[in-house]
């Protein structure tokens, strides 16, 4: 029950903070974001307190302990790839461009 209500808060909290960032146009927009970024890390942090919220953090803090593991490719391993599959698409096209044309020339054949 106590999750439900933290939930409930965060997103009145939410709500409150973006019609008071439109209700109040005169002053500066630096002040009204600054305020509504203040308004959604409250927020988050109350949806952190809770289960579900504490599910979602570590499922964050596992994916970015993941995102470490990865071995990016090199320059050139990424310039010889890309030119591999440009290789690829144009020789498709060409045959697709080939078969479309038989085609269209079939269909002239056949009806004239």
């Amino acid at each position: 029950m106590a999750d439900t209500i933290k939930l409930i808060v965060a997103v009145v909290l939410l709500m409150a903070a973006v019609t008071l960032f439109y209700m109040f146009p005169e002053y500066s927009t630096l002040l009204r974001v600054l305020g509504l970024l203040a308004t959604v890390g409250l927020s988050l942090f109350i949806v952190s307190q809770t289960a579900k919220g504490r599910v979602a953090v570590s499922y964050i803090k596992d994916t970015n302990v993941e995102v470490r593991k990865v071995v990016w490719p090199t320059r050139q391993e990424t310039i010889q790839t890309t030119m591999i599959v440009i290789i690829m698409v144009i020789i498709a096209a060409l045959i697709l461009w080939a078969f479309d044309s038989m085609l269209g020339w079939a269909v002239r054949a056949i009806t004239l």
